[in-house]
């Protein structure tokens, strides 16, 4: 189910306040703004920024595109790596 139109798209204010830091300081500087919050929803001003979200593990870093709008920040974060199914035993 998605969201309710009524409460909008969900974002983290401290996201928020250090995408909106970072933009402050110019675009010479290539910060990763790193987050745990991996349910917040990617904002238009995202763009161009790139985001260290958190696996698990380790950040991640994400470089925003305009086509990643809308879509949350775990979708891009993989938290388990697929190694491809095992090998039958029993095939000859």
């Amino acid at each position: 189910m998605s969201r309710s139109i009524k409460k909008g798209p969900y974002c983290d204010p401290k996201l928020l306040k250090k995408v909106r830091k970072s933009r402050e300081t110019g675009g010479s500087k290539r910060i990763v703004v790193e987050t745990y919050s991996r349910a917040s929803t990617i904002m238009p001003e995202f763009v161009g920024i790139t985001i260290g979200v958190h696996n698990g593990k380790i950040m991640i870093p994400v470089l925003i595109s305009d086509n990643m709008v809308g879509h949350k920040l775990g979708e891009f974060a993989l938290t388990r790596t697929f190694n491809g199914h095992p090998d039958s035993k029993t095939k000859k």
